[in-house]
């Protein structure tokens, strides 16, 4: 039938950089494989569903973009009734969505109310073709955050090939120093073949590519399995010692008689190979007896597609879904909600759409795609909601969480926490992150006079310090023994938060009496949060890198009391110090011996006390490693001050301690760490690993008489009684590497009590030994009780 709009103005085939919206409406999680498919808008390419809940009606009514592509998706049906082809070569051919599915598609107009426009007529020929072929939202996001920014270096810049040869062939050429066929690495200067080293997955290797280098300086080779006709490759400078971009590739595999149109990409790159890597740390999905864990479906088990190192993601969000504060603000199933022109753009929006696919359990099936191998009777785990559209907007402009590299749990909790908190949307519902908020307080106590002050800081988290203890091994292990796994000896949370709330002596000098004996100081809670997030501290600093230990925190199912850990505040018994804020002036003094080591070493006096005031103030050799990394700095030979003058400004210290806080520390401590580094963040990280158990600064509590009218973060009334809600687990030794999950305490049908559900990306089980599980969780959250 006819339409009017075929030949608008404002119909364009979509640019390389649009984002086409044509996998899942933006504003749920309904999706092309549903029956009624899913019509994307031919003017800007949003996704709107079409079934009961008609966001594309919607979209209409709010854009008034009348003419829609309807796309409808169904797997392809394989018979293989032969044999496959003997392969010939080793050659990696991705399966493409030509491959797997069938495509139904139609223009409608809602203007002129005909369902099935002419495709044929006017602009939109052009315009669907480019929709189809158009990248989709998420994978453009995707090809984005995986682009590295690989420059070249001097010794490609400078390299000078020998006398050119003919290179064996891609099938018949081998490592020079051994039999190897794969992995092998070509020398662009001298033409040899070395072989990589070992590689996740079983791809072998013994370095003789690097042996190579070592002998003859040769510094630049090439992947030959990873060249491709495009003309990109893995280039690798072992000088550098890292992957290089060069421009002049193809001149320069030519010169070894490669022709890059006649290659043929056989083995995975470096990239691919980490992110399998990072996929490697897999949480078991069977019980003892080697069963498969039972699968769960319905309403709260609602499984995360992982996107691509995106577990962090997913593990912090099925956390903060599964609490009532985030349900109440985000779950709202039966509200008119209001228009939005951008839903893919506002963050408030696509919170909700994850709190609908998580809670309703209209998505948590089993996978249609599944293999169909499968033993008949056994469920296959859900496809998991691609949860795109929220990770780009989180991870809009920032420099870590835009990329598709792992990153820390506990850095995206503490940002998406300030992305909530900053948003300017229009709702009447509480802000959910204000549930985790409470007051921390400080006592200080001159040793001298016994005069005090109270200081006061409002957090949403508390990072609490993990004893470490190392057992010491009972037998020696020999060389032919596999390296044993250190082991720690375990601690309870309540010795946790005795260290964390300790009281401890400093170096300060008392403002009403003039003593320089010191301090005591301790932290306590003033109130306590509706939900209490806590991370463990199981790093320890190895050669300057934050290294993480496997040390195993005893946590109980059962409430308990916080209320050994409320300050009392100030007592009428208790004289104030004067508030002059003299005594936040450390009088620092150097360790003599200490440097008198390192004066012997020729370092400048001045130097020797930045390193040491830097680094505890204890060992030389710790000092020395802190100047060999700080020699170029502009003020290593100018004197060290601890007064106010060389301390961060006002407008610097809230941004510094934000970055300090997404790494983290508490607002005190990186408080504290600036004002003793003169504000240098990289120095105040340093000083916070050297002195673990400092409880920081706290800011000053404004005079009541001029004191803004203000409602307090957190509770102090009730009885402070929490009990364990959800955990966030990591397996590797890195942060940035590993694999995240969550578990989480909820109802379950057919279950008289309530149990653990593990969370692993896009597979949701019945959890069991979860109590090994709680001893190494990175994070904990805690329920008000």
């Amino acid at each position: 039938m006819s339409c009017k709009h075929i030949n608008a103005a404002e119909l364009r085939v979509p640019s390389p950089t649009q984002s086409v919206y044509r996998e899942d409406c933006t504003q749920c999680f309904d999706s092309i494989d549903d029956p009624l498919g899913l019509d994307v808008c031919l003017y800007c390419f949003n996704g709107g569903c079409t079934a009961d809940r008609q966001h594309a009606a919607l979209h209409y009514a709010t854009r008034n973009h009348p003419l829609v592509l309807n796309i409808r998706r169904t797997r392809k049906v394989v018979i293989r009734d032969e044999p496959p082809q003997k392969i010939s070569k080793l050659a990696i051919a991705a399966e493409t969505e030509a491959d797997r599915y069938n495509y139904d598609t139609n223009v409608r107009c809602y203007e002129c109310n005909v369902d099935i426009v002419d495709k044929a007529a006017g602009k939109l020929p052009q315009v669907t073709e480019g929709v189809m072929k158009a990248n989709t939202f998420s994978r453009q996001e995707e090809v984005k955050a995986w682009e590295q920014e690989f420059t070249s270096c001097e010794h490609i810049l400078t390299l000078q090939q020998e006398a050119t040869r003919q290179i064996q062939s891609q099938d018949l050429g081998h490592c020079s120093l051994c039999d190897l066929q794969e992995n092998l690495w070509l020398c662009l200067q001298c033409g040899n073949l070395g072989c990589g080293r070992a590689q996740f997955g079983g791809l072998r290797g013994h370095s003789h590519g690097l042996e190579h280098k070592n002998t003859t300086g040769h510094a630049v080779a090439v992947k030959l399995g990873s060249i491709t006709p495009d003309g990109t490759a893995d280039v690798y400078c072992y000088q550098c010692d890292e992957e290089r971009l060069d421009d002049n590739l193809g001149d320069h595999l030519a010169h070894w008689g490669i022709i890059l149109a006649e290659r043929q990409k056989t083995e995975k790159s470096l990239t691919e190979m980490n992110v399998e890597e990072n996929l490697r740390w897999e949480f078991s999905m069977t019980d003892d007896a080697g069963h498969e864990l039972k699968k769960l479906f319905g309403k709260d088990f609602t499984g995360l597609k992982n996107l691509g190192n995106s577990c962090y993601l997913a593990s912090t969000i099925q956390c903060l879904f599964s609490l009532p504060q985030f349900q109440a603000r985000y779950y709202l199933p039966d509200s008119d909600l209001p228009a939005v022109d951008d839903p893919a753009q506002d963050l408030e929006t696509q919170l909700r759409k994850i709190a609908d696919g998580l809670l309703s359990g209209r998505y948590s099936k089993e996978d249609p795609d599944a293999s169909p191998f499968e033993i008949s009777g056994v469920r296959s785990y859900q496809k998991g909601l691609a949860p795109a559209m929220l990770m780009y907007l989180v991870g809009r402009g920032h420099a870590e969480f835009s990329t598709m590299r792992q990153q820390d749990a506990f850095e995206f909790l503490l940002y998406v926490f300030k992305l909530i908190t900053r948003s300017k949307h229009t709702t009447q519902r509480p802000d959910p992150t204000q549930s985790f908020r409470f007051v921390m307080e400080q006592r200080l106590q001159c040793l001298s006079c016994k005069k005090v002050r109270y200081r006061t800081d409002e957090q949403d988290n508390i990072s609490i310090p993990v004893p470490i203890r190392k057992i010491t091994p009972q037998a020696a292990i020999t060389e032919d023994t596999e390296q044993k796994k250190d082991e720690y000896e375990s601690v309870t949370l309540k010795e946790c938060l005795e260290t964390f709330t300790a009281e401890e002596q400093v170096e300060l000098t008392c403002s009403a009496c003039g003593s320089k004996d010191g301090f005591s100081k301790r932290s306590l809670f003033k109130t306590f949060p509706e939900v209490l997030a806590v991370n463990a501290r199981r790093f320890t600093l190895l050669n300057w890198v934050p290294t993480k230990v496997d040390v195993p925190v005893v946590v109980g199912d059962e409430p308990f009391l916080l209320d050994d850990y409320k300050s009392p505040g100030h007592q009428s018994s208790e004289e104030l110090l004067p508030d002059d804020g003299s005594e936040n002036v450390s009088t620092f003094t150097p360790n003599a011996d200490a440097v008198q080591q390192l004066e012997a070493m020729g370092f400048p006096r001045n130097r020797c006390e930045k390193a040491l005031h830097a680094t505890g103030n204890a060992d030389a050799n710790i000092a020395m490693e802190w100047l060999f990394a700080h020699m170029e700095d502009p003020d290593i030979d100018e004197p060290l001050d601890l007064g106010g003058a060389s301390g961060p400004s006002t407008t610097e210290v809230p941004e510094k301690i934000e970055m300090l806080g997404a790494m983290g520390f508490g607002p005190p401590q990186a408080r504290k760490a600036l004002k003793e580094t003169g504000g240098d963040v990289e120095r105040a990280v340093e000083w916070l690993f050297s002195h673990p158990d400092d409880q920081g600064e706290f800011e000053n509590e404004a005079p009541a008489a001029a004191a803004v009218e203000k409602s307090i973060a957190g509770n102090s009334e009730v009885t402070a009684k929490f009990q364990l809600q959800s955990i966030i687990c990591h397996k590797g030794t890195s942060i940035h590497a590993g694999h995240y999950v969550a578990f989480i305490r909820k109802s379950i049908p057919g279950a008289s009590a309530p149990a653990w559900v593990l969370y692993n990306d896009e597979k949701v089980v019945e959890a069991v030994d979860v109590e090994e599980m709680k001893k190494f969780a990175y994070i904990y959250f805690f329920q008000h009780s």
